[in-house]
């Protein structure tokens, strides 16, 4: 009998544990609370995190989020969530706050490859066109730039919205030098005749420079030579050089003779006597 009895109250023991751990399981909560340990305690709001859980004494006490961190859903959690940071190529649209995650956008020249429900997660850079292509469609935030080959006679460097024709040299009146291609256009350059044309008129007017500078030179030396030679002749002459002198000869008879001679010839004649 005592066994028996040991045997009930050890199966009793048993059947009790395993009655409260199904009873655990089977707790079923409001969806305002969350379950901890079998319990059913109320969530902290929007903005704020669980600091401590309730007991049958007390509810649940609650902490805000702090600076980059946020909870957009009442919830049972212990930490809020860190805030998103926009990656390369993306912008931020919405800064974070305790109730928000941050909202990003993609920056001028990029569009999102990883949209999200309010905002993107990745983006990507618009391509290039090559030279020898045009840009057929533009990219947007969410589609990327689309790009096409120019046709035969047209060039585009791969910036342009649509490719450019190449430049007729003939209707421009110039001679070809290289011809265009689809990333280039054309060169060109003075045809030889204009250029001949060119040489003829300077050759000319140089010439024509030199004589009028001959002439200028020709006039002002004869104007030059000519006030000298008015000059000296308005200047009065010199005894010495163009009066003749008076000169008294002895001669063997003893008579005079009056002479008239210039001042050199008189002063030689003078010497000679002496």
């Amino acid at each position: 009998m005592i066994l028996r009895g040991k045997a009930l109250a050890a199966a009793a023991s048993v059947l009790m544990v395993v009655l409260r751990a199904f009873s655990v399981h089977a707790v079923t909560c409001h969806p305002s609370e969350y379950k901890i340990e079998g319990e059913c305690c109320p969530m902290c709001p929007p903005g704020s995190r669980v600091k401590t859980d309730c007991t049958e004494y007390r509810s649940t006490s609650c902490l805000p989020c702090t600076d980059g961190t946020y909870m957009d859903k009442p919830n049972g959690l212990k930490n809020c969530v860190p805030c998103t940071t926009c990656d390369s190529g993306l912008k931020v649209k919405q800064s974070c706050a305790p109730t928000s995650d941050t909202v990003c956008g993609t920056m001028e020249g990029f569009f999102c490859v990883d949209p999200t429900k309010s905002g993107c997660a990745e983006a990507q850079k618009h391509k290039s066109c090559d030279p020898g292509q045009y840009i057929s469609s533009r990219g947007t935030a969410s589609t990327d730039s689309e790009c096409s080959a120019c046709s035969s006679g047209t060039f585009s460097d791969g910036t342009l919205t649509s490719c450019q024709p190449h430049t007729q040299c003939e209707s421009e009146n110039l001679q070809l030098i290289k011809a265009g291609t689809s990333s280039a256009d054309a060169e060109c350059g003075e045809n030889s005749s204009n250029g001949t044309a060119v040489a003829v008129a300077v050759s000319v007017v140089l010439v024509l420079s030199i004589i009028v500078t001959a002439l200028g030179v020709y006039v002002l030396y004869h104007n030059k030579k000519m006030c000298f030679n008015r000059d000296k002749q308005a200047s009065p002459q010199t005894p010495s050089e163009d009066k003749p002198l008076k000169i008294l000869r002895v001669t063997p008879e003893g008579e005079e003779e009056k002479e008239n001679l210039r001042p050199a010839v008189a002063a030689a004649e003078v010497l000679h006597h002496i």
